[in-house]
């Protein structure tokens, strides 16, 4: 199993302090990606939650050129609440200035206060369509090509853009959400699926949409990934997480690696730069090891 973490540029403990602690101890462990999470103007029922958010973009930005070896990733970025060629603009930019290691986490968000809040209340309602049309125009500008992109949201005849990205067209794209047509998209469209606060079990139901949906368009299957909290010891928390004892969650890490799930995003919730680090430790030391074993 392949792991990353999430950065923790979200609610009150986020700090720089705390970004730069993560990403480091994540390079240390030599796990593969960080993950940003994206909210922009949240209203003030969730605030607790989303109401503090370093901008996720320019959080990677910053956390890729202290940390030269790790992949940085997006989880997700709410891309109708902005606008697409500025933001394959800047993916691109930060594709080419960080040597390649891009990856576009995406999906279409759910606070229809949020989009309200950024003046394109009406773009709520057609932001899956959105979304498909904004992948489409993305690869078509990665790609280098100054042919005209005509569709429902944009129109592009006379243009040129650059710098591409370093990895061109190829720039991973997953996508994110647990509708069924956002399962489908991921088929369609993207390189990869992305889960939240999923169990192994929830999962196993998306994946023949998936792989239905990617055989449908002539497409390889996406490559599977989840973003999963972890606590150590016993909770009374509601929601899935990797929790328990190391051969607990070693358990759960195995039904998801059971289901072709390569990668697991890993949430760490601590206040404190040092706990985090302390808990990652913990994971890779006790956790995955016993995973290793299994599998070998």
């Amino acid at each position: 199993m392949d792991y990353g973490l999430c950065l923790p540029n979200v609610r009150d403990s986020a700090s720089p302090e705390g970004i730069e602690a993560a990403a480091d101890v994540a390079e240390r462990l030599g796990w593969s990606t960080v993950w940003t999470t994206d909210h922009v103007l949240i209203d003030r029922g969730d605030a607790d939650e989303y109401g503090r958010v370093y901008e996720a973009i320019l959080t990677l930005a910053w956390v890729g050129a202290r940390h030269p070896r790790i992949r940085l990733g997006t989880s997700v970025i709410v891309v109708p609440q902005r606008n697409a060629v500025l933001l394959a603009k800047e993916l691109a930019t930060l594709d080419s200035l960080s040597g390649g290691r891009v990856i576009a986490g995406v999906g279409v968000g759910w606070s229809e206060q949020e989009f309200a809040n950024l003046g394109i209340a009406e773009r709520f309602h057609v932001r899956g369509a959105y979304l498909e049309e904004t992948i489409r125009l993305w690869r078509h500008l990665w790609s280098g090509s100054t042919d005209p992109f005509r569709g429902h949201f944009h129109a592009i005849e006379d243009f040129t853009f650059g710098p591409l990205p370093a990895q061109g067209a190829n720039l991973p794209i997953v996508v994110g959400g647990r509708a069924e047509r956002v399962l489908r998209r991921a088929g369609e469209l993207a390189d990869g699926y992305h889960s939240s606060q999923t169990g192994p079990a929830t999962y196993a139901e998306r994946v023949p949409v998936i792989r239905s949906a990617a055989e449908a368009a002539g497409r390889p299957m996406p490559w599977l990934s989840a973003r999963v909290r972890v606590q150590f010891g016993t909770t009374t928390d509601a929601g899935y997480a990797l929790r328990g004892s190391p051969d607990e969650m070693a358990t759960g890490v195995r039904a998801f690696a059971a289901l072709g799930v390569t990668h697991l995003a890993l949430w760490f919730e601590a206040a404190d730069p040092a706990e985090l680090v302390s808990r990652a430790d913990q994971f890779a030391h006790e956790v995955a090891p016993l995973v290793e074993v299994t599998d070998t």
